[in-house]
């Protein structure tokens, strides 16, 4: 009898650590965030943070969620993947919000398509519409329309000093739903190929690895890491410490291990960098908003 307490006992202590361990999965890639996200509410000031950062985390999840239709992974791992996406968008909308409140003067806006330039301008298409139609019969606000209609930046343009630096949110977000739907759709006609699907989950790991990328060749043309969180760099490498690790014990497939290890290694090169240009001012063409 006291043998079988003791093997329940023990089950109950696994679960209960199996429990922990999954929540701190989910949780703990979110972490980091914290301290950053708290540090340009209280400076005002997101240039030392690169919006890259949330893109190469943006994509590498949705590819991770992708992956999952094929290889049904632990169901912590998707749900972390749903959260982080959330998160990323939290940071773009700050960070965007920020800008455009220190922008000195109304630059050129950058925009995904037409539909993100109705909610910048604050209208519906309709309501935009009968502005244009009463504002063609005064020459100044005619005037005034075209120079607005030549002031802003499409993706169509095709160039890329553009791309990810829209001045609005909804072009981040239009963006992305543009991926999602066309992933979906590849997914679903790829879903019997092996390889493809392996090459996916592959890409997904491999672009969350190379997610302080972006921030280490901002760190490393501003030959200095001002605005950038030291804690947050601190979480990150504890995090990918544990993240690898629970890998490698969950007998995760080989991808997410193999690039957790890379993801430790950047974490701690962006780590060697906060010591190396520790004694360096801000950057003198740091600037606020546009």
């Amino acid at each position: 009898m006291d043998w079988i307490i003791s093997d329940e006992y023990r089950l109950t202590v696994g679960n209960v650590i199996g429990h922990l361990a999954a929540a701190a999965m989910i949780c703990g890639g979110v972490l980091p965030y914290v301290p950053q996200y708290r540090q340009i509410v209280r400076t005002q000031d997101p240039e030392g943070f690169s919006l890259h950062v949330c893109l190469a985390l943006l994509i590498a999840n949705t590819l991770r969620i992708f992956f999952w239709f094929s290889k049904r992974y632990e169901l912590p791992l998707l749900v972390q993947s749903v959260v982080m996406n959330i998160t990323m968008f939290l940071m773009i909308h700050l960070c965007v919000k920020v800008r455009r409140n220190n922008a000195i003067m109304r630059a050129r806006e950058r925009v995904f398509s037409d539909q993100a330039v109705s909610s910048v301008d604050g209208g519906s298409p309709i309501n935009k519409s009968i502005t244009n139609n009463e504002s063609r019969q005064q020459q100044t606000s005619s005037s005034e329309n075209t120079v607005n209609s030549q002031s802003k930046h499409y993706i169509s343009d095709f160039d890329s000093r553009y791309f990810w630096a829209w001045t609005d949110f909804q072009s981040y977000l239009d963006f992305m739903l543009v991926v999602w739907a066309i992933g979906a759709a590849v997914t679903y006609m790829m879903l019997p190929v092996n390889w493809f699907m392996e090459m996916i989950g592959f890409l997904a790991v491999f672009t969350e690895a190379m997610l302080g990328a972006p921030q280490f060749l901002r760190n490393y043309r501003n030959k200095s890491t001002h605005g950038m969180s030291f804690l947050m760099v601190i979480m990150w490498t504890i995090g990918d410490v544990y993240k690898t690790t629970y890998f490698i014990l969950r007998s995760a497939p080989i991808q997410f291990w193999l690039c957790g290890m890379l993801q430790v290694s950047l974490d701690l090169a962006i780590l060697l960098q906060v010591y190396i240009f520790r004694k360096n001012p801000a950057p003198r063409n740091a600037h606020r908003g546009d």
